[in-house]
């Protein structure tokens, strides 16, 4: 897992708690925390998660520059698995576009571009309109 989000969705390991059996991941100003199963954190948390038993629909992480040939190659080279189709979804920022992929356990990432911002209309003088 921790190879995955580093080595595939460029994350970097922040912190390790092997006290506890967590993991801090640094995504840009965001923070992904990992802990085993079999750890004092993960044991409880119950049973683990997979394809049939996720706890979370999924997780969005913004990618800056986003370009879409460049983050599917990268994703294909690391044989990663797209989920559905590219393309523009509702967020927590706007409509924007956005690739699904699953990481090692199953758990759906979804990759996120710069939102699409609507023009704004103007008069002559570049005075807004709205």
């Amino acid at each position: 897992m921790i190879a995955f989000y580093c080595d595939v969705l460029g994350c970097s390991v922040e912190r390790r708690r092997p006290d506890l059996g967590l993991v801090h991941l640094r995504a840009g100003n965001a923070m992904i925390d990992l802990v085993p199963v079999d750890g004092e954190l993960g044991r409880k948390g119950g049973a683990a998660p997979g394809r049939e038993a996720r706890n979370v629909d999924h997780v969005c992480l913004r990618v800056e520059p986003f370009d879409v040939d460049d983050v599917l190659t990268h994703l294909r080279a690391h044989r990663a698995e797209v989920v559905g189709d590219v393309r523009p979804r509702f967020g927590a920022q706007g409509e924007g576009p956005s690739i699904y992929v699953r990481d090692p356990e199953g758990n759906v990432i979804e990759l996120k571009g710069v939102i699409e911002e609507p023009a704004t209309a103007t008069t002559p003088r570049g005075e807004s309109k709205t």
